[in-house]
Order: C-alpha cells, then sequence, then structure tokens
C-alpha cells in the first residue's frame, strides 16, 4: 500500500515508518521538524532512512537514498495548501496520523500551539482523507483524554469528559472530529489512545530520557507525587505491532450501536477508538529502581509534589484490541528498559 505517516521524523512515528517499509509498503513521511525537543535527535532518526536534513527542501518531497519506497517532506500540518498539494500529486491507501503537539506541561504555558497543531492540523488531515477517498485514517490520541476518571483499568467505553489539561482536551477534539467525518462522509477512522510510549530514540521530554540523563550526569531527579504515580509503561515495539495492525483493520460500523446506550468506542459509523498498553501500571519509584539497575548507578531523588495537569495512575485495558486484532504486548519493562539504555549510551557514546 502507499502511505503517509505524518510525525515520521518523531519517536513512533520513525519507529512505524521502519516497520512498513520492512514489510514493503511504499510509505511518505511528513514531520514539520519544529523545535519542540531537540531537532537533532529527528535529524539522527531520518538520517536513519536515508533522509539527509542539508538536502531538505520545504514543500518538496526527499527520497531516500538508502530505503526503497520512501520519501520524506519538510511541512506543516497547518498549512492546508502544503497538504492539499500533497493529496493531489500522490493519492494515499492509508494515513497514519502520528503528529501532534505534543507534552501535557508544555500546553499549560503554550496553548496555541496545540490548537494550530492538534486542532486545525488536525482538521487539515480529514479533509484531505476525506477529499483523497483515502481508505482508512489512523490517528493518535492519548491516554491523556481519561483525565479525572478514576475507574481503573481505564476502558473505550468509559467517559472522558473532563480532561485535565489542553493537550487532553485537544485529544479528545480529534476523536470527536473524526466520528464527525466518520458519520458524514463514511472516512473509516480509528484513533488510538497510546500510554507512556518508551524506548530507543524516545522523546528527550518523557521520564525515561529524563532520568537516565540525569542519573548519568550525576544531578538529581524530581519525582512527582513522591512517586506514587503509577504508569502504564509500553515499549514502542508493542506499540507498533498494534499501530501496523490497526493500520491493515479499518473499521465497519456497529450494527449493534445504540443511542439509546452508546458506546464511545464505537459507531454506526465506520468509527473505532481504541487503547495500546502494556495493561500493567508500575508504580514511578518502582520504575526509577529499575533504570538505576540498568545503568549501574543509584539516582539522587528530588521528591516532588503533584504536577498541575498531571493524573495519578494510568492503566490500559486492551482487552478490545486483543479481541478484535489479536494485540498482546510481549516487552517486559526490564527488558525494555535496557534496550533503551543500550541505545542511549550507543547515541551519547557515553
Amino acid at each position: 500500500m502507499r502511505i503517509l505517516v505524518t510525525g515520521a521524523a518523531g519517536f513512533i512515528g520513525y519507529h512505524v515508518v521502519d516497520r512498513l517499509l520492512g514489510r514493503g509498503d511504499e510509505v511518505v513521511g511528513l514531520d514539520s521538524l519544529n523545535e519542540y525537543y531537540d531537532v537533532t535527535l529527528k535529524y539522527a532518526r531520518l538520517k536513519n532512512h536515508g533522509i539527509s536534513h542539508d538536502r531538505l527542501v520545504p514543500s518538496r518531497l526527499s527520497p531516500s537514498a538508502t530505503r526503497a519506497g520512501y520519501a520524506f517532506l519538510k511541512a506543516d500540518l497547518a498549512d492546508r495548501q502544503q497538504l492539499d498539494d500533497l493529496f493531489a500529486a500522490r493519492p494515499f491507501d492509508r494515513v497514519c496520523h502520528l503528529a501532534a503537539q505534543a507534552g501535557v506541561r508544555y500546553s499549560l504555558t503554550n496553548p496555541r500551539a496545540y490548537i494550530d497543531s492538534n486542532i486545525v492540523g488536525f482538521l487539515n488531515v480529514l479533509e484531505c482523507c476525506r477529499h483523497g477517498n483515502v481508505g482508512h485514517l489512523v490517528y493518535a490520541s492519548s491516554s491523556s483524554v481519561y483525565g479525572l476518571n478514576e475507574t481503573m483499568p481505564f476502558s473505550t467505553s468509559d467517559s472522558v469528559d473532563h480532561p485535565v489539561s489542553l493537550y487532553a482536551a485537544s485529544k479528545k477534539s480529534n476523536e470527536l472530529m473524526a466520528h464527525a467525518y466518520s458519520h458524514l462522509f463514511g472516512l473509516p477512522t480509528t484513533g488510538l489512545r497510546f500510554f507512556t510510549v518508551y524506548g530507543p530514540w524516545g522523546r528527550p521530554d518523557m521520564a525515561l530520557f529524563i532520568f537516565a540523563r540525569a542519573i548519568l550526569e550525576g544531578r538529581p531527579i524530581e519525582v512527582f507525587n513522591n512517586g506514587e504515580m503509577k504508569r502504564d509503561f509500553t515499549y514502542i515495539d508493542d506499540i507498533v505491532e498494534g499501530v501496523v495492525r490497526v493500520i491493515d483493520h479499518p473499521p465497519a460500523g456497529n450494527p449493534g450501536w445504540s443511542g439509546a446506550d452508546p458506546d464511545p468506542a464505537t459507531s454506526r459509523a465506520p468509527f473505532r477508538l481504541y487503547n495500546i498498553g502494556n495493561s500493567s501500571p508500575v508504580r514511578l519509584l518502582d520504575f526509577v529502581e529499575i533504570i538505576e539497575e540498568c545503568l549501574g548507578k543509584k539516582a539522587e531523588k528530588k521528591m516532588m509534589p503533584m504536577q498541575a495537569g498531571d493524573v495519578a495512575a494510568t492503566w490500559a485495558d486492551v482487552s478490545d484490541l486483543e479481541r478484535d486484532l489479536g494485540y498482546r504486548p510481549k516487552t517486559p519493562l526490564r527488558e525494555g528498559v535496557r534496550r533503551f539504555v543500550e541505545w542511549y549510551r550507543g547515541y551519547h557514546a557515553m
């Protein structure tokens, strides 16, 4: 298939592109390469796929020098014309939309970035998929949408009407917008609520990267909620396995759906929501201990209160994805952290 992957220089996007190319798909990657975090890491990911950053020309596809069937476009999702031109030049069978302004805490100080990317940008993607007759739009949502929900594990059948950050609200908005397009235009859409993704080539603003760097540099780490946070850490390979399975299975309408007792995860329209997580929450202090083991170095911990916009725990119910597509996460946390540390030391020559 010909597949567009937005956010292709990002953490999850990089790995999804790698997997799709490995199985023989033709892939176009798109990314704005913004400076939310160190662009050097984004350029290094692109280099691994044969894209040289010094030859990138905005609004022009750059073919890979090493990976057959891959081309990359530097473009901003909020630029409607760039997307229109891309879809006019290259029709796509599938779109895997992973680009977004990420980060809960960043949304407290830079809210407009989330509207530009996550709302305006997503609308532009929806319009292009609609008019381009795309067979399936798969897009990134987030476990953050569960907000103040305290029922564990989090289920896609739960209400998610009380977000605690603008980032979470923007992801909930994406799900609502996608349903509208599925209902009005028959566009098959699937939203994926990711749970704390970690692994090699991960984001520098995520806990594992922050903790590993600080410990190796001999700096204290900030442990929020006094370490009593719980997170459903999910290894990148398990995430990618779920994403690819979903790409290959466009949703059909649920004939049993009822407006009298509506299931938020399905619809009469070709619309679906899934959690992708490890379904095994881990206490933050236990997570730190595993990082210490893998690094062979103890952390100096600075205990901190809960941060604004954060939640105490996440835990994914992935039974729907297991039932429908046979998804089962396989990577133990200790093994995943070990692989990250191995990559991190190599990448930074430590």
